[in-house]
């Protein structure tokens, strides 16, 4: 098997070329034939966004971000709290943030022009080891290793790897970088999300029409839907919060933005208290609250959430106009904060 290593390039590349997948941001190998060349600036913008995301939820966003931002320097110039906004529903702010920094080094420092290779790139503002490969491979086909979720499982599968993730990541990345082709290193990585995401999938793949279907070691030993194996997960402890929603007879809504560091940093929301197991209430103001009947429950990537809400309508403080209040520019947790406000019995303004 690891002396056929050049023909799985070759003959996964001839299966790309009739089955690559047609996405925004995406030069189909077609017009790559014909000399067009990805642009970095939306290679970089799809991988930050795909980041713990699926395509089907990032097509929108964007199509949404390039139409308002064609470029790095639009981005970079662009004011924090927009970006922010139509950033709502990505989740895992943090990206947001650090896509705004990166924008501003590469448009302020880098003359508009991203670096070129993967250890250049990783450089920038949030673009770790995958996201910097990604982009030197598709963007300036650099011969790197690209290993996210999808092309984990394919390598696993093509060479038996029985180590359980996150342990194994190392032997996997090492393993693609040895299949990658000098020639169209980028192609030959989108092929492997390609083939990950329609044929080797984490159930029931589809062996039989899998181009690499004679290569895959585990699949000849009847193991490939047991693989990749993964380490037991540690159960999500389960913090609580107070969350505030303040109106006045007009309808204008009390927000506030988060600091940049931290949980939804520097988006909008409602004023609340910490998020623990046993947390203090912290009503903004003196105020008749009442109770929403309806509990808020979300999930971050190392917690579970619950927030009790409490409503008030007061015309005692600065608010945002409800004309210029749009719960959809909320993050989640917020919007459902939103939510089960509505569902509170109001009391009336002082």
């Amino acid at each position: 098997m690891r002396d056929g290593k050049g023909a799985i390039g070759e003959t996964l590349l001839n299966w790309y070329d009739a089955n690559a997948r047609v996405m925004p941001w995406r030069v189909s190998p077609a017009d790559r034939a014909e000399g067009e060349r990805p642009d970095p600036y939306r290679v970089w913008l799809s991988e930050v966004m795909l980041q713990q995301t699926t395509v089907a939820a990032v097509r929108d966003y964007f199509r949404r971000f390039t139409e308002r931002w064609p470029d790095v320097g639009a981005l970079a110039a662009a004011e924090d709290g927009d970006v922010m906004a139509e950033w709502a529903g990505l989740g895992y702010y943090a990206r947001a943030r650090n896509l705004l920094k990166c924008a501003r080094v590469v448009a302020g420092e880098l003359d508009g022009r991203f670096p070129e290779t993967a250890a250049e790139l990783q450089k920038l503002p949030g673009i770790g080891p995958y996201t910097s490969a990604a982009i030197a491979a598709i963007a300036y086909d650099e011969p790197v290793a690209v290993v996210d979720g999808n092309v984990e499982r394919v390598v696993s599968r093509l060479f038996s790897v029985d180590t359980p993730l996150p342990g194994a990541k190392t032997e996997l990345t090492e393993l693609t970088a040895q299949i990658t082709p000098e020639d169209r290193p980028g192609d030959f990585a989108q092929a492997m999300m390609d083939l990950g995401a329609t044929i080797c999938t984490p159930r029931n793949p589809a062996c039989g029409i899998c181009p690499l279907i004679d290569a895959c070691t585990a699949r000849a030993a009847g193991i490939a839907e047991t693989l990749p194996r993964k380490a037991p997960k540690k159960e999500k402890p389960t913090r609580r919060g107070f969350a505030y929603v303040v109106m006045n007879g007009q309808g204008d809504v009390l927000l506030e933005r988060r600091p940049d560091k931290g949980l939804l940093g520097g988006t909008l929301g409602f004023p609340g208290s910490d998020w623990s197991e046993a947390p203090t209430p912290a009503p903004p103001m003196q105020a008749d609250w009442t109770t929403s009947p309806v509990e808020v429950r979300h999930t971050f990537t190392h917690f579970h959430l619950i927030l009790q809400v409490h409503v008030t309508r007061t015309e005692a403080h600065a608010m945002t106009p409800r004309a210029d209040f749009r719960p959809g520019d909320l993050p989640t947790l917020m919007r459902k904060v939103w939510d089960a406000a509505q569902s509170a019995e109001w009391p009336q303004p002082e």
